[in-house]
């Protein structure tokens, strides 16, 4: 099991905690409240995520063979799937990040609990990680 299997494994763990949708939402965005300081200079819009319905800015930063990112959003809920996607993807190998699938959306019901903008706004935000990977692993 490689690093983001791992990840994704401990997190649908987690979801199992919850018996329903309004306590995972909750999780979802106390998740999103602890995400790291997003300084406002770098908000700039080479770095906005495009597809999403709220306002998101991806930084990524490809050093000794991790990709790292940090990123933030004007919605609680979307902070919150900030915050699961650093958990899977974030510090991670590139070649990992780029072959890995998502599993835990289905895993966990984001598929089915998922407004239908706030899905395409999750899945620009995993092809942005995606091709920062790339980017990161062709530079390697």
């Amino acid at each position: 099991m490689n690093e983001i299997e791992a990840a994704q494994a401990e997190l649908i763990d987690d979801f199992r905690l919850f018996d329903n949708w309004i306590d995972r939402y909750q999780y979802i965005i106390d998740l999103g409240r602890d995400l790291p300081e997003f300084p406002a200079d770098w908000r700039t819009e080479d770095r906005r995520i495009h597809g999403c319905q709220s306002q998101v800015w991806l930084r990524t930063d490809c050093a000794d063979g991790r990709l790292s990112f940090a990123a933030v959003s004007d919605s609680a809920i979307v902070s919150g799937l900030i915050a699961i996607l650093m958990r899977v993807y974030s510090g991670k190998r590139p070649e990992e990040i780029v072959a890995a699938t998502p599993e835990f959306i289905a895993a966990i019901g984001l598929d089915a609990h998922l407004s239908p903008t706030r899905s395409n706004g999750l899945n620009s935000m995993i092809n942005a990680i995606k091709h920062a990977a790339g980017a990161c692993a062709d530079a390697g």
